[in-house]
Parts: C-alpha cells; structure tokens; sequence
C-alpha cells in the first residue's frame, strides 16, 4: 500500500533519523514494517523530503535515480545511522565498530554521488539542482556526530523512532506531540479510568 508521507513521518527533525524511522516498531517483531520494502515508496519519500527538509539540503531536489539499486545501499546506510545512534542514545556512548560501519556506508554513498557540503551550517550547499538522496542520507547522517548534535537524539517513549530534540530545554518524550504524545495521554486516561473502575467495584 502507497505511503501516505504527512509532516508526522518527518518527526526526526533531520534527513537522516527520517529515513531510518521508516521501519515502523522497530522493537515490536510482531508487527514491525520497512516502509522502503518498495523501491518506488523511496522515490516517494524523496520527494516528499525535498519540501520537508528543504533548508537542511540547501533547497535542492532529492531524487533516486535507479530505486532497485539504490535500495540496498540506502537500506544498509539506514541501518547503520540507526544501529549508531540507537544505541548512543541508551549507552551514552558511541561504539567504534558502529562509527566504522556508518563511515563506511557514507563513504561509499558519497563516492558514488559526489556533492557539496554548506560551510556555515550543517547540511547541503545550496545550487546544486538534483542531488541523489543516499548522498544526502549521508551528510546528515555525519552532521549527527558534532557534540551538540548528538546529546540531543532522543528515542520516542511512544513509536521508539529516533529524533533530535530542538526544544529549548532539551525535555521532549515524544518524536511528535499531536500523535504519540497524544496516544500516551490517551493510554494514561483509559489505565486511570479502568483502574477507577475497578476500584468502585470492589468496594
């Protein structure tokens, strides 16, 4: 079924944590889904990203020029920004074997398709037209080492998907407010309400 990609499933707040929350529940093995199984949703998220995250790539278009190619190499590039900065979240720490493997797929994708880097911020230069997304994958992907960056990722106490903390106090639970902060509202009240219940019944 075609990916409908509303403003919620770019909750990462940069290109790189976008495309690794497109494996959905990730900690759930019972229900767990790659939003990229179909080469042709990444095109569509490519798209979609262009207006999304136009400032971090300098307002260029992200295309995918071969999606049945491309997918592996995107794929492999997704689980290694997720695998790092997962577990950097939970151990405070990043692990070099992790680091390795991430500058590898970086390296790889941006031999392949060349671009340039902004100078004063972190992202893309602007002017460069249509830029290949494993390429922009993996700019963002290395901006989230600097320091300042990377203490504020946080893991989403509802979905578990990855995402950077821009609240002025660093004290965000959710990747979005209007959705799973919501549900987690919503589950809070209906365990109240059930608990209250049963409260009134044994007495």
């Amino acid at each position: 079924m075609e990916t409908i990609w509303t403003p919620h499933r770019f909750s990462g707040e940069v290109l790189a944590l976008d495309v690794a929350n497109t494996v959905v529940l990730r900690d759930d093995p019972t229900r767990t889904f790659d939003r990229f199984d179909d080469p042709a949703e990444i095109e569509r998220f490519a798209a979609a990203a262009t207006g999304f995250r136009a400032e971090e790539i300098g307002g260029n278009a992200l295309v995918v020029s071969a999606p049945g190619t491309a997918r592996p190499r995107i794929v492999a590039l997704r689980e290694a920004t997720d695998a790092l900065f997962r577990d950097a979240v939970i151990a405070g720490t990043i692990r070099s074997d992790r680091l390795a493997r991430l500058l590898d797929r970086c390296s790889g994708a941006l031999a392949a398709s060349p671009v340039e880097i902004a100078g004063d911020r972190a992202g893309l230069a602007t002017g460069q037209g249509r830029v290949e997304l494993e390429a922009a994958v993996a700019v963002s992907a290395l901006s989230l080492l600097q320091p300042d960056m990377r203490r504020r990722i946080r893991i989403c106490g509802n979905c578990g998907w990855l995402f950077v903390d821009k609240s002025r106090n660093g004290s965000r639970l959710w990747c979005d407010m209007s959705v799973c902060g919501n549900r987690q509202k919503a589950r809070r009240h209906y365990h109240r309400s059930r608990d209250n219940i049963g409260k009134r019944t044994d007495a």
